[in-house]
């Protein structure tokens, strides 16, 4: 099939390539319509990895996605041809003990979408088991169910806060993740949530959501903002989003005594921890990596209407201007917050 393969870094292309296909008993085959690009996509094209994974050979990219069922296997019965999906693109052993504690995405055989050596699904079809595979309501379009994936890290992130209702949040990044992370704590009971971040047109997009307070950094500290909201007392809860280093330097000032600081973003650079102020408040450090038994209810709070992420796609495009997309991903342009690109009626050959 045709598929976008990062060849080398900075070296994509759009050709064929051998994908299995094989439908096995517990399978669905999907004829892929969108697919989302995310960060971690952009980086390895630029860079080749991310930590420990490492592109070494040829790989397609790829992993927000939602499609149309093509065919099922033998032993499914929740889905028929048809039916408009979307996907949960890590998959567990379900036998390891990461799975049995109900922590599959820190399973270390987990076998995720574009993540090396696994392929992607920036392709016209991919079969996926039916377990990790969610049927999208009317109400949801192709473009929202591509939208799942991302936003279920929010979710992810929201529920390691332990977010009660009416705690004031604070979220440092407001890229797509971050806004994200946002509107999950807004839908997890917090009544306001501060974003901040350098980028102005970034923060514009997120102050369109009632809720979020932006706070441009380059014009003061988030610390000072939340403080002159809170009488100096902190957020609740502080959600580190950006994954830069420079993010750390002070970012316990920001949170309250006894509250919780939850790392989302993956730094490259050394951190500078400061142990000591987390113990002098009594600060709480949670980590998010991906998200566990969560996608459904990502979707659930889309269809409800309670969150709409549709004003955060900024551009999409046809399949055959693949390369395009994420050499515009890559440029990071400030009014751009979420890429996609439409596979639907792309030729397999």
């Amino acid at each position: 099939m045709k598929a976008l393969v990062l060849e080398r870094v900075r070296e994509l292309s759009l050709r064929d390539i051998d994908l299995p296909l094989a439908v096995g008993p517990r399978d669905v085959k999907v004829a892929i319509d969108t697919v989302g690009v995310c960060g971690s996509d952009v980086h390895y094209y630029t860079h080749g990895r991310i930590g420990h994974f490492v592109v070494r050979a040829p790989m397609v990219l790829g992993h927000e996605a939602a499609g149309t069922v093509v065919e099922v296997g033998a032993e499914v019965t929740g889905f028929a041809v048809g039916e408009r999906v979307c996907m949960e693109p890590g998959v567990p052993d379900m036998s390891s003990r990461a799975a049995k504690l109900g922590l599959y995405n820190v399973d270390p055989s987990v076998r995720f979408w574009a993540t090396p050596p696994v392929h992607g699904v920036l392709t016209p079809y991919v079969v996926h088991p039916a377990a990790f595979t969610y049927r999208l309501p009317d109400n949801v379009s192709f473009a929202e169910g591509a939208m799942v994936e991302p936003f279920a890290i929010g979710m992810q992130a929201a529920a390691r806060a332990r977010i009660a209702p009416g705690d004031l949040g604070a979220v440092i990044g407001a890229g797509p993740i971050g806004i994200m992370v946002a509107l999950a704590a807004l839908a997890g009971g917090c009544a306001r949530v501060f974003v901040a971040d350098f980028s102005a047109e970034k923060l514009a997009i997120a102050a369109r959501y009632p809720g979020i307070v932006p706070v441009d950094v380059a014009a003061g500290s988030l610390a000072a903002a939340v403080a002159r909201e809170t009488g100096g007392w902190g957020a609740d809860v502080v959600f580190e989003a950006s994954g830069s280093a420079k993010a750390f330097a002070d970012i316990f000032a920001t949170v309250r005594p006894g509250g919780a600081l939850v790392l989302v973003g993956l730094p490259v650079d050394p951190v500078p921890f400061d142990v000591a102020g987390a113990i002098a408040k009594e600060v709480r450090v949670e980590t998010v990596f991906r998200y566990a038994n969560i996608f459904d209810r990502a979707l659930a709070l889309i269809a409800s209407g309670k969150v709409d992420l549709k004003p955060l796609i900024t551009g999409t495009f046809d399949f055959q201007e693949s390369i395009a997309a994420f050499e515009r991903a890559a440029a990071a342009r400030p009014t751009d917050v979420k890429l996609q690109i439409r596979v639907a009626g792309a030729p397999a050959e």
